[in-house]
């Protein structure tokens, strides 16, 4: 999985779910043992307890695991619901049992004390990320180029100059007096839009370039199927390899490819 199509509310959550499994380790109630007394046997964790360990540290654990997946895996569904959708049931259950249990409990450890806070952020990550802004944007940024100005390397703030690799002048299949597609700039005068050909490219072949996305768009695959075969986040580039009406066909960075369909507003590199 693209670590850069993460947000910081997935990051939260990962966070959470790690926490979550270290107060599994920790003692879920308080002994006040007297002085000389040997009270080890009346310590436990939630090992110990087999329906607090599913209930809770491992409901949230795996709740946290779904939303990730879901990441990964975009439209992928499970008895008709998303599995992001099942990922925030599990984090809600875990939250729910653990209040509950706190509750009950006469003298909490640092595992139950631990554990509720754990869920607390765990199932707040996983609700209000699709609602929060700032949990929606990217977890990390989009990476600098390692040698500026390289043909095929994308760098942000260049100006869009229609398809090809950065500078070139001519977008594909424009001709002299037909609309640019993509943004490209108008007023181009012929000898400049005839500039790509003398440097050796046929005219009419589509040159692969880098671009990126301004919103999360779903990437579907050649086939035409209607479930997504992947998510393009923003803040990350990905390859056009070839054009298919007005959209296109873009490869993620493990390899997978599939048809951008609304390529409106995006950065080329």
């Amino acid at each position: 999985m693209n670590i850069r199509s993460l947000t910081r509310g997935d990051g939260v959550v990962i966070g959470a779910a790690v926490v979550l499994f270290i107060a599994s380790f920790l003692n879920l109630f308080g002994v006040d043992c007297p002085r000389g007394i040997d009270c080890s046997g009346y310590r436990s964790n939630a090992w110990d307890s087999l329906s607090l360990l599913m209930s809770i540290y491992l409901a949230g654990i795996i709740g946290a695991a779904l939303l990730i997946t879901s990441r990964a895996i975009p439209g992928r569904k499970v008895a008709g619901l998303d599995l992001a959708q099942f990922g925030a049931a599990f984090t809600v259950f875990a939250l729910w049992t653990m209040f509950w249990t706190i509750i009950d409990a006469s003298n909490a450890g640092a595992g139950l004390i631990l554990g509720l806070l754990a869920t607390i952020a765990l199932a707040g990550g996983a609700l209000a990320t699709p609602l929060v802004p700032a949990l929606k944007a990217p977890l990390m940024g989009a990476p600098r180029p390692a040698t500026p100005g390289h043909p095929g390397q994308p760098q942000f703030g260049q100006p869009s100059q229609g398809y090809g690799y950065p500078g070139a002048q001519q977008p594909y299949g424009v001709q002299p007096g037909q609309p640019q597609p993509y943004g490209a700039q108008p007023g181009t005068s012929d000898a400049a839009q005839q500039a790509p050909q003398t440097g050796g490219a046929p005219s009419g072949d589509f040159t692969p370039f880098w671009f990126a996305v301004p919103v999360a768009r779903p990437l579907y695959g050649e086939d035409g199927a209607a479930t997504p075969i992947a998510e393009l986040a923003p803040g990350t580039w990905y390859l056009a390899v070839e054009q298919r009406g007005s959209g296109l066909i873009a490869q993620t960075q493990d390899g997978r490819r599939g048809v951008l369909q609304d390529t409106t507003g995006i950065q080329r590199g």
